[in-house]
């Protein structure tokens, strides 16, 4: 079977099919407060596979070596402080799942720094956890979702990605960091977790396609309010850029890797805001490199 590379050789006719969708999957449930969807593509090769960690090197083994007698008398336990953690410890790491003032602070920076958060609501869900994505990307770390003393630090030191573009409004789709940023004059006012194409290759009706998000500047030029049919799923809410049918849309799965057929997916929730505030409107500037 000979392989295609999709944005170069498809007829008028498959444009036309092809511009129906580029999702994945059977028809997508509603989003909830619950657990992630499961993710049904595979993480590209050196996607770490252990149980998420808050980014820190593991703890050494314990020595099995008998202590060195001692005649000093232990330091006495610190008092607890008022958030229950000791006097001078290290904070907790939060996670999804966690409530309280501290996850609704968290979310306040996010939102601060740019990262798309939803609501600050002190309940550390789906749109938390896509935020904090973001932020772990922007910073170079392993993207786990969790806030450890790394993503901690980096959310203190108020790190964000820096934009290519210079001037006039636009979106910017960076496929290694995989981050979607909206610009405008240079400056990045909003950053969201974004999964793209696996660069890998699939099958549909004989033929063989690779699953990229084509590197370029391009134009959003159709879209749709609304589910759309395609032939390789469902999008929600699409803004069509590119002709063969590439466009920023919605999915119920956006994990923190490439896992798309070539589109760029957000939340739900997400395209809903990018929607209701006019963010994306016809002819808005796409760059994807």
């Amino acid at each position: 079977m000979k392989t295609r590379h999709l944005t170069a050789t498809v007829t008028s006719a498959a444009l036309l099919m092809l511009a129906a969708g580029c999702g994945d999957g059977p028809e997508p449930a509603p989003v909830s407060s619950g657990p992630s969807p499961a993710v049904t593509a595979t993480p590209p090769p050196g996607t770490p596979t252990a149980a998420p960690t808050n980014g820190e090197a593991p703890a050494p083994a314990p020595s099995t070596a008998s202590p060195a007698p001692t005649t000093a008398s232990p330091a006495p336990t610190p008092s607890p402080s008022p958030s229950g953690t000791p006097e001078g410890g290290a904070r907790e790491a939060l996670r999804r799942g966690d409530t309280g003032d501290a996850v609704r602070a968290l979310q306040e920076r996010l939102d601060r720094l740019g990262y798309w958060v939803g609501e600050s609501d002190g309940t550390y869900g789906l749109l938390t956890e896509q935020a904090v994505y973001a932020l772990q990307k922007a910073a170079g770390l392993r993207p786990d979702g969790i806030v450890g003393a790394k993503t901690r630090a980096a959310l203190d030191g108020g790190k964000r990605p820096d934009a290519r573009s210079t001037d006039g409004h636009l979106a910017e789709v960076d496929l290694d960091r995989q981050l979607l940023m909206i610009v405008d004059d240079g400056e990045v006012s909003r950053i969201f977790n974004t999964s793209t194409g696996t660069f890998e290759h699939y099958t549909y009706q004989g033929e063989t396609y690779l699953a990229d998000t084509p590197r370029g500047r391009w134009t959003i030029d159709w879209q749709v309010d609304g589910w759309r049919d395609g032939p390789l799923g469902r999008l929600y809410r699409p803004k069509y850029f590119q002709e063969q049918g590439i466009a920023i849309h919605g999915y119920t799965s956006v994990p923190p890797y490439p896992a798309s057929h070539g589109c760029v997916r957000v939340t739900l929730p997400a395209m809903d805001w990018l929607w209701a505030q006019d963010v994306l409107p016809k002819k808005t500037r796409v760059w994807v490199y």
